[in-house]
């Protein structure tokens, strides 16, 4: 994994490739892309995959007016070893300024769920998970109390309870970061885990750790956002999901979801359609994170869906 790039949508005959560089069966890559937007991207991407014997299956792209910069997602499949295709790519980035990562597609991300007391998130990730090829590995479950302990026996999924107080916070967060080196950790869902992380943590974790707000952001921020959307009388409700930086439920938005009501509907009614919106919105983003659909473009995203 190095970085990003970008590219183009079409499809190209694979170049033949010296023998010894023959794997027995191809493999379906992911490559994500970006850099500033300039001529001669696409020809030089697709021209590198194709002399490594690669056929593009898939492929987007977008080149950004406000930041200049282009990005692209491409799957492509070789039988070229990725040590090589790591090589071309790395000789080929200087030259346009590229950012670039290489995965297998379709590989299980290692997660890290945390959670607090509301089941709903982590009930609806682990199930996904078992039944609906949701690509990720959840490797475990983080709390701050136990509650979640048996939901996290029932999907098999190691159970740590980290407890925070004001006091103890930063040893918690040392522990958590501990977990994730020690677990190999990818990706970190803060699955309605109801804690404020620290700016070190934030950025220890920069660009892989999502956060769902049960909120449509920007609006109503922090603690009870339905009790702030009730007494505003909204028609809307609506979910966000969204990377975690240091500054509180301000992070690049990755999706988010939302659900008609009326002045007929009291706060607990805002709070359980509210769930089924997290719920959605959440796994929406984490799927488009394990699946290397979203990339960076400053303080927003590009989603290639």
């Amino acid at each position: 994994m190095n970085g990003r790039i970008p590219g183009t949508p079409d499809p190209f005959a694979a170049a033949r490739v010296p023998s010894g560089l023959m794997s027995t069966t191809a493999t379906s890559w992911v490559l994500s892309l970006s850099c500033p937007d300039q001529p001669g991207i696409v020809a030089a991407v697709a021209g590198l995959l194709a002399e490594h014997g690669g056929n593009i299956t898939e492929s987007q792209q977008f080149g950004d007016p406000l930041s200049g910069l282009f990005f692209m997602r491409v799957e492509v499949e070789a039988h070229t070893p990725r040590a090589d295709l790591e090589s071309a790519l790395a000789a080929l980035a200087p030259r346009f300024g590229l950012q670039w990562s290489l995965d297998v597609a379709g590989r299980k991300m290692r997660t890290l769920l945390l959670g607090s007391t509301t089941a709903h998130c982590v009930n609806d990730l682990a199930f996904r998970q078992r039944s609906e090829g949701l690509p990720i590995d959840i490797v475990g479950l983080v709390s701050n109390h136990t509650v979640l302990s048996d939901m996290a026996a029932f999907y098999d999924i190691p159970f740590h309870h980290v407890p925070v107080t004001k006091d103890t916070k930063a040893q918690a967060e040392a522990e958590l970061l501990r977990l994730v080196e020690e677990l190999d950790v990818e990706l970190v869902v803060l699955a309605r885990y109801m804690q404020i992380l620290s700016d070190d943590l934030c950025r220890a974790l920069a660009g892989r750790i999502i956060n769902i707000h049960h909120s449509f952001l920007p609006s109503f921020k922090g603690a009870r956002p339905y009790g702030q959307a009730h007494d505003r009388g909204v028609k809307l409700i609506g979910a966000t999901a969204h990377y975690v930086t240091g500054d509180l439920d301000e992070g690049p938005i990755i999706e988010q979801d939302v659900e008609r009501v009326d002045h007929t509907r009291g706060v607990e009614d805002l709070v359980a359609l509210g769930q089924d919106v997290e719920r959605r919105a959440l796994a929406r983003a984490v799927r488009w994170h394990a699946e290397h659909r979203v990339l960076l473009d400053g303080h927003r995203t590009i989603v290639f869906r």
